[in-house]
């Protein structure tokens, strides 16, 4: 990654090859890329990832972030790849990973260069940002028309304009003139903020932080090593902290105390933008290759380094702000990435376009970015350029809503288009497909913890669970969210029907509908997979459920997740062939460290064996809980079990020697038991009678 093309890499060398040039490697600030291209774009990394029924699946990773382009070879004869990797400068410092298993190879690559860090839950809510929410009026306008309408979102965002003449760290005191009193009513009705902060420093004397990274000679050199370098991006002439060097970062880390960013509160958070680091007047819109850092290097040498290390040094800043009695979560976006950026925060895919096309791409590009282990990702919903039609805002909110980071954003020249722009019939879809996002959440949470602790991607390529369907092995229109649900985005205009094609392995059950997908069991034993041709009409976005799973979800509609913390959960519960299924629940505080630094934290494993007739709970609670686990039981109750695939109506169901309500339907196979009055939190058994 990052490349508009097909996750699958084609040829760029050979007979037949697919493209004439080679991948290109070197982070720019591109202004509508174009799709089906190797042209480079807003972030990179050199890491290769082969996978076969034979070879099972090993890495390859090149630590270089000079410019580099790779070619690719194909071999349609023996099905085998060459690739041939350029770089401009730098040594060869080459990582094989054996594997040979997809979760042993990401074991290997997160060890080598980190884990995901594990997000607050707020931001894995939908985001509302455009450029630009103009002033205090219109913020508040936004926020009450969602609360009105009761349609869930986290986060409301402030692009450039919202400073004092694109001076960040600052704001317009004409039209936000009370930041903080704006911050807190948002966070009154539980939500968060986020104001963009860029690395090029307009060079105004004036200016607090361009005078104080003047003094201290924290900016990045011309090629004399004498001045500071002097480029053009918003502000006009701007300076560039240099990020590479380690006092320039721990300096940009103190800008964001409260104290010195003036009307910050424990409720804002950051965008990191134009950091691949775009200058308007360089060559292809970035710095030359021949100015230097504080260190005396070149730029060719460090480049594809330096939006990550900003990204890393915001993210430092804001565990940093923190008072002695917070202990809160960064959350920051960059829109440039390297190797390693999966530690420091979630990442978009740049300036997309109000195309079909381009919600089209939108999913082999994000899973081009788990393939390089960089999970918390997105496109921007709707489209950044131009102006969706009801139809595409559709899709893309339905499609966004399965994707890891999940936020509506739009130029300044596009016409508003906040969810009631649509007319009715079209904010009913698109709150729907934001419910089923909110009510996913304890999924998404748990997904998220398990790429953290084993360095699996969160949106799946199908071969990474199916490493022996070959047929699957090319397939990036479709994908899977941690191991359990199958994503079949719609992005065709007027498509009333899909395709899916389903690893016969497995039983699949629709979300909807809870009943199994029909003809999709192989009769051969094989690992194969079965395309099926199933209804797609613009209400319905295909996903399915893995049998053999169990899924988390809270349902009680909420404006926020902070509203939803202490909501019971519902277990759905997919049976496999042999009628049984297992899943997880990870539960902390979704907001602070203090599940990495007290241990507060718990991790639910739930067992469903139908034929033995019993529903488990074993729990393993960390030690900063254990003692008051009693008492946080009650805000982690399950108010209800959902299990599909159920062949025989059960005679009585009970815990304890007390009996449970049931519900269940012969027709659809579903069993429902209400109000067990059990908690994630604790062991527990149910037994069935059949």
């Amino acid at each position: 990654p990052e490349h508009a093309s097909s996750t699958h890499l084609k040829s760029t060398f050979g007979q037949g090859a697919h493209y004439q040039e080679p991948y290109r490697m070197y982070n720019l600030d591109v202004f509508e890329y174009e799709l089906d291209e190797t042209m480079a774009l807003y972030g990179h990394i050199p890491f290769l990832v082969s996978h076969s029924v034979t070879g099972g699946t090993v890495g390859a990773f090149w630590f270089n972030p000079t410019e580099t382009f790779v070619d690719i070879q194909e071999d349609s004869s023996s099905k085998h790849s060459k690739t041939h990797w350029m770089s401009e400068s730098g040594i060869i410092d080459l990582f094989l990973l054996p594997g040979p298993t997809a979760e042993a190879m990401y074991e290997q690559y997160a060890h080598l260069t980190g884990r995901l860090a594990l997000p607050p839950m707020f931001s894995l809510g939908y985001h509302q940002c455009r450029w630009n929410y103009k002033d205090e009026r219109d913020v508040y306008q936004v926020h009450e028309k969602f609360e009105e309408l009761d349609y869930p979102y986290d986060v409301l965002w402030l692009d450039i304009e919202h400073t004092d003449g694109k001076r960040y760290f600052t704001w317009d005191d004409n039209l936000f003139p009370h930041p903080a009193e704006m911050q807190e009513k948002l966070w009154h009705d539980g939500r968060r903020m986020v104001t963009i902060v860029d690395p090029h420093i307009k060079r105004d004397n004036k200016y607090y932080i361009h005078k104080e990274a003047t003094s201290k000679g924290l900016y990045v050199k011309d090629n004399s090593g004498k001045k500071d370098f002097d480029g053009w991006c918003w502000p006009g002439s701007s300076s560039y902290v240099d990020f590479t060097n380690a006092n320039a970062r721990s300096w940009w880390a103190d800008q964001f105390s409260y104290k010195k960013y003036q009307g910050s509160t424990p409720s804002l958070f950051t965008w990191n933008d134009m950091n691949e680091p775009s200058v308007f007047n360089g060559p292809e819109v970035s710095m030359q290759k021949d100015i230097l850092n504080l260190d005396g290097i070149e730029h060719r040498e460090w480049h594809n380094l330096y939006g990550m290390l900003f990204h890393r040094a915001t993210g430092e800043g804001l565990v940093r702000r923190n008072q002695p009695d917070e202990n809160i979560r960064p959350f920051v976006l960059s829109r440039a990435f390297f190797a390693g950026s999966q530690k420091y925060g979630a990442i978009w895919t740049g300036d997309n376009e109000a195309k079909w096309s381009h919600l089209e791409i939108a999913a082999p590009m994000l899973l081009s970015m788990n393939v390089g282990a960089l999970s918390f990702v997105g496109a921007d919903v709707g489209g950044f350029f131009g102006n969706p039609d009801a139809e595409l805002m559709t899709r893309w909110m339905q499609a966004g809503s399965y994707t890891p980071f999940f936020r509506g954003h739009a130029h300044h020249d596009s016409a508003r288009r906040e969810p009631w722009m649509f007319g009715d019939e079209t904010l009913i879809r698109l709150r729907h497909a934001a419910m089923a996002r909110y009510a996913l959440l304890p999924f998404w949470y748990t997904v998220f913890y398990q790429a953290a602790a084993t360095g699996m991607p969160i949106m799946r390529t199908m071969w990474m669970q199916y490493p022996q369907t070959e047929s699957l092995f090319s397939l990036d229109d479709q994908y899977l969210i941690g191991s359990d649900l199958l994503v079949k985005p719609v992005t065709g205009e007027g498509v009333t029907q899909t395709t899916v094609s389903f690893p016969s392995n497995d039983l699949w059950y629709d979300v909807d509908t809870s009943q199994v997908v029909p003809a999709t069991t192989s009769t051969t034993g094989q690992d194969e997979a079965i395309s099926v041709t199933v209804d797609s009409d613009i209400d319905k976005i295909p996903v399915y459920q893995r049998g053999g799973s169990i899924i988390p979800r809270k349902l009680r509609l909420r404006r926020s997740t902070h509203l939803m913390t202490k909501d019971p959960y519902t277990l759905y519960v997919a049976l496999d062939k042999s009628q049984k299924a297992v899943g997880e629940l990870y539960m902390d505080d979704e907001v602070s460290f203090d599940h990495d630094r007290r241990k507060n934290l718990a991790l639910a494993s739930f067992s469903v064996d139908f034929s033995s007739g019993n529903i488990a709970n074993s729990v393993n609670v960390g030690s900063g809980w254990t003692e008051t686990v009693s008492d946080l039981a009650a805000g982690r109750m399950v108010e209800r079990i959902i299990v599909m695939g159920v062949d025989t109506a059960p005679k009585s169901i009970s815990m304890a020697k007390e009996q449970l309500q049931f519900d269940y339907s012969a027709k659809s196979r579903v069993l429902v038991i209400r109000k067990p009055n059990v908690s994630a939190l604790k062991n527990w058994q149910i037994n069935i009678t059949v």
